[in-house]
């Protein structure tokens, strides 16, 4: 035999052996290891990803897929916990705005994944055959034409586990779906103020505002227009007074991902910068001298004050859709896009989670594999329809705009954005709830305020 032709023989027998031909179907399965991915969310049931889990799971009979949802309120202690154990999921659900507390504990997405794949091969007598694929992912470029705009600056991370070679960034997760804010509003009580649609900028939902609100003879409040200017009983109030002073021109961070949201743009004065403007709005809708006064802490929760008819407008999301009406069934509302600010930058904001991979697990590959399954467009649209989320996908948008529940979600997706990508998600909003009950009981340098809570806020980057 010569040379050339012993040479072809070895690579032929070379291939061969690597995709398994020549075996039986029996001893080409056996030849595929068994994979079990444990996944842990919360929220969601088992039966909103059932679905998805099936139609991997009988692609790759190998795999078995453990998903477990958690309670709310206990899911980060018992991540964390089980992560110091050494127990923690291969795959887990992050919320966006705590991706920069959870990166050291995170895996990010290969450029490729080497999967092995059982297929039937052969003309005329047919045999299961082992073939291993090496399978791109969603690179940057993809995930920014794919997904909405405030994911890849939501996952997108610098990653640099040798000092000695440059940081390059990469994604560490990918969303199932992306939730936007919303104005609820209880359309009896705009009907009896003779009020035809929901406010679509501020300036109407103030004066709409003034409209709704009743107050006795000794000044209490005893119809209020709006669960709104508070810190503590008002829900998300951290992100409303984001999305305000964005809307209003501030710029949260720089380039380099530094907190400005306390700088004063050139020529303005100090008093009237945008961030304290927006939050001074925001109060003023609590303080009995404003004609705005609508709200205050004796109130409960703005949901819990919406759902009994005590106010007719609540700040929310699509989650809080099915939270109503099992608090209130006869509640007559309408969900209404974010109001915005009259010739003012358009802007949405963000609420949604992240599927990540854990640094820890064993099966890299096949988590990240599922992960970029289950957020394709052709397997996510079942979740999206059992959850009754709005979709992560522009080109799924379209398809949600005349849904009666999420087309107002939906169509805000194109313009949301989120700001905070610290390591401290609940020092980040205690400060900026601190901030608003300053300026709520007053002081006589605000700016000051600003600035105290900016300093607070970048600390918490630089753990």
């Amino acid at each position: 035999m010569n040379t050339r032709r012993l040479a072809s023989t070895l690579l032929l027998s070379s291939l061969l052996f690597t995709l398994g031909a020549g075996c039986s179907g029996k001893d080409a399965a056996s030849s595929i290891p068994d994979v079990k991915l444990t996944y842990w969310r919360t929220f969601d049931n088992s039966d909103t990803m059932s679905d998805i889990i099936t139609a991997y799971t009988t692609l790759h009979p190998n795999v078995s897929i453990d998903y477990k949802k958690l309670r709310s309120d206990e899911y980060d202690d018992a991540l964390l916990h089980a992560f110091a154990s050494g127990t923690g999921p291969d795959i887990f659900s992050v919320h966006n705005s705590t991706m920069g507390e959870y990166q050291s504990l995170l895996l990010p997405e290969p450029a490729t994944t080497t999967i092995p794949y059982l297929e039937m091969q052969g003309t005329l007598r047919k045999q299961a055959v082992v073939v291993t694929k090496v399978l791109p992912t969603v690179s940057i470029k993809t995930l920014k034409s794919n997904f909405v705009d405030t994911v890849a600056e939501d996952v997108v991370f610098d990653y640099q586990p040798d000092p000695k070679v440059a940081a390059e960034p990469r994604v560490y997760g990918l969303p199932l779906s992306v939730d936007t804010l919303a104005l609820f509003a209880n359309k009896d009580l705009l009907n009896a103020a003779s009020i035809a649609a929901a406010p679509t900028s501020w300036e109407e939902f103030h004066d709409d505002v003034v409209k709704l609100t009743k107050l006795d003879s000794t000044g209490n409040i005893i119809q209020s227009g709006a669960g709104f200017g508070t810190s503590e009983n008002v829900n998300r109030a951290v992100d409303i007074l984001s999305v305000l002073m964005m809307q209003n021109g501030t710029e949260m961070t720089d380039s380099r991902g530094r907190i400005t949201f306390q700088t004063v743009p050139n020529g303005t004065p100090r008093d009237l910068f945008p961030a304290l403007d927006a939050t001074t709005f925001y109060t003023d809708f609590a303080n009995p001298t404003k004609d705005a006064y609508t709200w205050n802490d004796s109130f409960p929760s703005s949901f819990d004050a919406f759902t009994a008819g005590q106010t007719a407008f609540y700040f929310g999301y699509s989650y809080d859709l099915p939270l109503i009406r099992t608090a209130a069934p006869k509640l007559n509302f309408t969900v209404n896009s974010l109001p915005q600010i009259t010739n003012g930058r358009e802007v949405n904001y963000p609420n949604y989670w992240i599927e990540s991979v854990s640094k820890d697990t064993k099966n890299a590959d096949w988590a990240w594999d599922f992960i970029n399954f289950a957020t394709n467009k052709d397997n996510v649209t079942s979740y999206l329809n059992k959850a009754q989320k709005p979709t992560a996908l522009r080109s799924l948008i379209s398809s949600q705009l005349e849904s009666e529940d999420l087309g107002v979600f939906a169509e805000q997706l194109l313009l949301a954005k989120s700001w905070y990508h610290g390591q401290d998600t609940a020092a980040m909003e205690t400060a900026m709830n601190s901030l608003i009950d300053i300026i709520l009981l007053g002081t006589n340098d605000p700016s000051n305020a600003i600035e105290t809570t900016a300093r607070i806020v970048s600390q918490t980057y630089n753990q």
